[in-house]
């Protein structure tokens, strides 16, 4: 067995209704804290959905500074002005609250708040020098697995996004509250869903620092997501999909932050930088034609990802197996209903080639693929999802 070093998060709370009683779960875990800042997105603290955990905070004394204007793909801009809100409040602990962005900014408040650096010179991998806030992760939605990664996104110019990626990141605490999921549009609960899918099926094929426990995590992760997807999206109220859902997101996230993302999400980056789709929905519009150009080089994971996916469907040699699966993830996603194609999206032809050439830039990713991504291949499994 290769050598291989895996991190996560120490401590991870699974409980439906946890955010009612959030004050008292941080009391238990900090208890002589003070000042909490929590990161959430103005959608959510408007909505309501926060007040029972504010209120609880507020029973357990806690004097909470409130974060609500993060927006997807956070720009840098908002990173920094978040952060000196965040200072001038004298936080001691900070909490994201949402979707992946929340978190993502939490995340570098808690590093840029007690630490000396610039964020530019946090950009890249293991760049991160020093020690962080106290840092806790609560998600809304199940795609990134944000709560338990130690990678941080940032849009960093009009089309541009770069990544910061640390141990430093991993949060002291996750806190899973299926509760917060209830309800999430059936497009949001698709991408997202797909999303984690993606952490998963990456992590199982990535050409570097791949391990028996992320792939543990990653096959649980697609036993999960792949069931319950389409149950979450046809009745947002289901409670017991939506857990499997966020449960098998998290163990996505655990996987992939220890064996990295490849192609599709360096494919996918030009399209939500430069026409602001989603991120989950940009994994999806490439992930079948990234898988069919792997196929070459990963068949033989692909097909061990199929028995997991369709347990006694998938039959006959790797290849087969593969072509299963592929075939299986393009009906699940025709049955959520999400744009399919580029063009659906505002992509049109003349775009490909900048697209291509924008995805070569992302070679943190890249150098993780099963097989080698040159730009006239960017180009042709662009043209193929258009």
């Amino acid at each position: 067995m290769n050598a291989f070093r895996f991190q996560t998060v120490p401590t991870v709370v699974v409980e439906f209704g946890a955010a009612r009683r959030l004050g008292a779960l941080l009391r238990e875990h900090f208890p002589c804290g003070k000042r909490l800042c929590v990161v959430t997105d103005g959608f959510l603290h408007k909505s309501g959905l926060l007040a029972p955990a504010l209120a609880d905070l507020a029973r357990h004394d806690w004097q909470v500074s409130v974060i609500d204007d993060v927006i997807a793909d956070p720009p840098e801009h908002v990173v920094l002005e978040a952060a000196e809100r965040a200072r001038a409040a004298h936080a001691e602990i900070v909490l994201g609250l949402g979707g992946g962005s929340s978190m993502d900014v939490a995340k570098l408040l808690a590093v840029l708040l007690p630490g000396t650096q610039s964020i530019k010179e946090m950009y890249g991998v293991k760049k991160v020098t020093g020690t962080r806030l106290p840092l806790v992760q609560m998600p809304t939605t199940a795609g990134t697995g944000s709560e338990v990664t130690a990678v941080s996104i940032v849009t960093t110019g009009e089309t541009t996004k770069m990544g910061v990626v640390a141990p430093q990141l991993f949060a002291d605490l996750a806190i899973l509250d299926a509760e917060l999921t209830l309800g999430l549009p059936r497009a949001a609960t698709a991408a997202t869903g797909i999303d984690a899918m993606v952490h998963a099926i990456e992590a199982y094929t990535s050409a570097h620092l791949k391990n028996p426990i992320s792939d543990m995590l990653a096959v649980k992760a697609l036993e999960l997501l792949s069931r319950n997807l389409l149950p979450a999206c046809n009745d947002g109220n289901n409670r017991d999909a939506r857990e499997a859902m966020l449960l098998g997101a998290m163990f996505a996230g655990q996987s992939f932050t220890n064996s990295p993302v490849a192609a599709v999400h360096a494919l996918a980056y030009p399209i939500g930088g430069i026409f602001h789709v989603a991120h989950g929905l940009s994994n999806a519009l490439v992930l079948s034609h990234v898988m069919r150009f792997n196929a070459p080089a990963a068949c033989k994971l692909y097909a061990e990802l199929a028995d997991v996916i369709l347990p006694g469907k998938a039959s006959g040699s790797d290849e087969a197996r593969t072509d299963a699966l592929i075939r299986h993830i393009e009906s699940m996603i025709v049955e959520t209903a999400i744009p399919r194609t580029l063009r659906e999206v505002g992509v049109k032809q003349d775009d490909i080639a900048r697209m291509a050439s924008d995805a070569m830039l992302q070679t943190r990713l890249l150098v993780n693929n099963p097989r080698e991504v040159s730009e006239a291949d960017a180009f042709a499994i662009y043209s193929a999802a258009y």
